[in-house]
């Protein structure tokens, strides 16, 4: 290993025991699991001086290296897909993403996306996240809808994850959740980790998984559903969705988690609403609001008074 882009990480106690690659993709988010995962076969990552493997867990106090690779390549088609830009300048763009698109290619599906739509509007985008996510700083799934913010470069990007990972940055969206909340605000407290049986779901851990916090408090009522304002103190996988159906009040539209509860509605009533962060270079604190889509608006409508 060499010592250029070098980071470092200490494993606490809340941290483990956790499989090494979930660790690291939590604890670095502009790197995928799957990424990381290339980077143990690839040699560059140690564990206390020594080469590990992607299942083997951590332990509190393990010291872990990771050398970030050379940027690769962007290969990905430009598409022309209209994006709604909330602020753009040389380090960044801040999107109002639209549900029903993915903010990146995956497995089997490498057009049509976030990622597709900013190589045709920008110049340039960050390497950082890898040939497949140039840019992407952070996620939203792909039926939310709401304030996404995409690096331009290498500095920016890094910056803006480092203030990601130390959870600096504000981040605030509206839920229409099913039912009325006995108690109109609060916070949720309670770890969050992979489904054991189904895998693509996220869940309450009964012991380990990664610490997640959310607060909420409700805005407007119906008789069968609440529009509740919702704040991240963390950013893990799914955390809304799993939070709010631990509290008894899955999101409406979200069919894998809130089952029948969830409405007939044709998406998950979830709007990243404003985000908040220091500008990169600048460092002047800046506040974006993505204005409420029609098809969430019109759900208020059906369902509050």
């Amino acid at each position: 290993m060499t010592q250029e882009n070098r980071r470092e990480f200490i494993v606490t106690a809340s941290d483990a025991p956790m499989r090494l690659d979930r660790f690291l993709a939590d604890s670095a988010p502009q790197f995928s699991r799957s990424r990381i995962q290339r980077f143990i076969r690839d040699g560059l990552i140690a564990v206390n001086g020594s080469a590990p493997r992607a299942r083997d867990l951590v332990r509190p106090g393990d010291r872990i290296i990771l050398v970030e690779p050379a940027v690769q390549a962007i290969d990905l088609l430009p598409e022309d897909i209209a994006l709604s830009v909330l602020y753009e300048d040389a380090d960044l763009i801040v999107l109002n993403k639209r549900a029903g698109i993915s903010v990146h290619p995956g497995a089997g599906r490498n057009r049509g996306t976030l990622v597709n739509a900013l190589l045709a509007h920008c110049k340039n985008l960050s390497g950082v996240g890898g040939k497949e996510r140039p840019g992407i700083v952070h996620r939203l799934d792909k039926e939310t809808s709401g304030c996404v913010v995409v690096a331009k470069n290498d500095f920016a990007h890094l910056e803006l994850s480092r203030q990601f990972a130390a959870r600096t940055v504000d981040k605030v969206y509206l839920a229409l959740v099913a039912g009325k909340l006995r108690n109109t605000s609060g916070t949720i407290v309670a770890a969050i980790a992979r489904d054991r049986v189904h895998r693509k779901k996220m869940t309450i851990a009964r012991s380990g998984g990664r610490e997640a916090k959310t607060d909420f408090k409700a805005v407007r009522s119906g008789q069968d559903a609440t529009l509740l304002e919702c704040r991240l103190h963390s950013g893990r996988t799914h955390q809304l969705r799993v939070h709010l159906k631990h509290l008894g009040h899955p999101i409406l539209g979200d069919c894998l988690y809130g089952g029948r509860r969830s409405g007939s509605f044709c998406r998950q009533m979830l709007h990243a609403w404003k985000l908040g962060f220091d500008h990169p270079h600048t460092k002047t604190r800046m506040h974006f609001e993505a204005p409420v889509p029609q098809d969430f608006e019109k759900a208020m409508g059906e369902v509050l008074d």
